[in-house]
């Protein structure tokens, strides 16, 4: 399936301004690709559903905000200039109390609600 990647550019992709570009919460947007790998910026706020990723870990950085990363053993709280990865299969939920505003880093293709689905899943290969 062909993605709208951008031609390359010369200048560096500033995670803040591409974060502030996006007008919804929970709707991911592509900023950069480097071979499979897409890393994506989103706001967030609020609770997510529980899901997993059975083919692939996925990484969190936090750019602003506090994240918390509910598992099946407890919560792990990504504060900003933090770095969180959740192993492939483990069961989670990405909250934050007020919002938060992170960068992800996977594979193409992930669904953000893994293979849990519902109206939450988010349209891939948008590149903002």
């Amino acid at each position: 399936m062909p993605h709208s990647q951008p031609e390359p550019s010369r200048q560096a992709v500033n995670l803040a301004h591409k974060a502030s570009l996006i007008d919804q919460q929970w709707s991911p947007r592509v900023v950069a690709e480097m071979n499979d790998y897409q890393f994506k910026v989103v706001r967030i706020e609020g609770e997510f559903i529980w899901h997993s990723h059975p083919e692939t870990d996925e990484a969190f950085i936090v750019l602003e905000g506090v994240l918390r990363i509910d598992l099946p053993e407890g919560s792990v709280f990504v504060g900003p200039g933090e770095l969180y990865v959740v192993p492939r299969g483990v069961q989670h939920r990405t909250a934050a109390d007020g919002e938060a505003r992170l960068m992800m880093i996977e594979p193409r293709g992930i669904l953000n609600t893994g293979h849990e689905g519902g109206e939450r899943t988010a349209t891939n290969d948008l590149w903002i």
